[in-house]
């Protein structure tokens, strides 16, 4: 009897040891509003979701292999809460694998870009909801040159193999990646950015190349940062896309914005401007502008749930057509030609959008 409680003491002490080695978490964030978006004189009034996050699920493990080493997994996929499918499942928002230690991080994989991470970072909104300046990223209905390009590595790329620099490094952080095309237009990927964050201050650069095809390459750079002054957050972003043609013009785009996070004990408020300014590249053309205001507050009932209300206003100058994002088929014409129903050659028309929603993340 005492050996087998001997045995079993053992036994659970071994598992207490294997378990404390590796760990399994699932994690995942469920963000539903209501939402409203006004394109010229057409307007949809929608149950949508991602107002301060992006809705996902996801499951990530990490396992200790000694010596300072560790493996580890990541596979997230995006939910849509306000109908319950389960869009994205195929873990398109991230899928990797990792080694890790003193030397860094070496990660393959589907995984974000190092050109897409200042968008985020250096958003007081992020990349989600009305606010968000992604909404002066990609024109509806219109061959402006993100969206003529085909490169599908604006956010994330497929095949890559990503290293990153270890902490430790005096507030200098960083990643390289290269992405193989195999095949598919648009993929082929190299770039890297490097940053310094040390008290209030924190900088990135990120720079990027994408082959699209023999014929045409999409080269991205930007630039961001912040300054934390205690009572607020300012934050400013510079981005340029510009596609490069073996033939042809060689059309343009950049995006700047400004922008303010306040907190305020259980409330946080956020404001920022953007402005995107595209050149066709052609000899003697005039450039077209939009710009972009945005206002939003959140409560945060705890630490993981929060409500919030955002509001923006894409106006458009005459030949440009962004709009304000959750717009659905508001985005369209009355006559379902695709070209929307806010913008024209004649006309300088707006979109407007606002929501009010709820966060709970685990």
């Amino acid at each position: 009897m005492k050996k087998s409680l001997l045995a079993l003491a053992a036994l659970t002490a071994f598992s207490g040891v294997a378990s404390a080695q590796s760990s399994v978490t699932l994690f995942g964030v469920a963000d539903v509003n209501l939402r409203n978006v006004k394109n010229g004189s057409t307007s949809l009034r929608s149950m949508s979701q991602d107002g301060i996050a992006s809705s996902r699920l996801g499951i990530r493990g990490v396992e200790d292999l000694g010596g300072g080493l560790r493996g580890s997994f990541w596979f997230e996929g995006a939910i849509t809460p306000d109908n319950g499918t389960a869009g994205g499942q195929t873990w398109q928002r991230r899928s990797t694998v990792s080694l890790s230690g003193g030397f860094g991080e070496v990660r393959l994989g589907r995984d974000y870009t190092p050109t897409f991470w200042n968008h985020n970072v250096f958003d007081p909104f992020g990349t989600n909801g009305v606010g968000s300046q992604t909404n002066l990223m990609q024109e509806y209905g219109v061959a402006s040159p993100v969206r003529a390009s085909g490169a599908t590595t604006i956010v994330r790329a497929n095949n890559s193999v990503g290293y990153f620099l270890p902490s430790g490094l005096g507030g200098i952080y960083g990643q390289v990646m290269v992405a193989a095309g195999e095949g598919v237009a648009g993929n082929k990927y190299i770039g890297g950015r490097v940053g310094y964050s040390a008290g209030p201050l924190n900088v990135a650069f990120a720079i990027g190349n994408t082959e699209v095809n023999s014929t045409r390459d999409l080269n991205a750079w930007n630039l961001a940062g912040s300054w934390n002054l205690g009572f607020m957050n300012l934050m400013g972003q510079y981005h340029s896309y510009k596609v490069d043609n073996t033939s042809g013009a060689d059309p343009k785009q950049t995006n700047l914005m400004i922008g303010a996070v306040v907190p305020m004990g259980a409330s946080t408020f956020r404001a920022s401007y953007g402005r995107a300014t595209i050149n066709s590249g052609v000899s003697g053309s005039s450039d077209q502008k939009a710009s972009q205001f945005a206002l939003g507050y959140q409560y945060d009932l705890s630490k993981r749930t929060a409500v919030y209300t955002n509001f923006s206003r894409v106006s458009n100058d005459t030949d440009t057509r962004f709009a304000v994002a959750g717009g659905g088929t508001a985005t369209a014409s009355p006559n379902n030609g695709g070209s929307p129903a806010f913008g024209g050659t004649a006309t300088k028309k707006g979109s407007t959008g606002y929501e009010f929603g709820v966060r709970h993340t685990f």
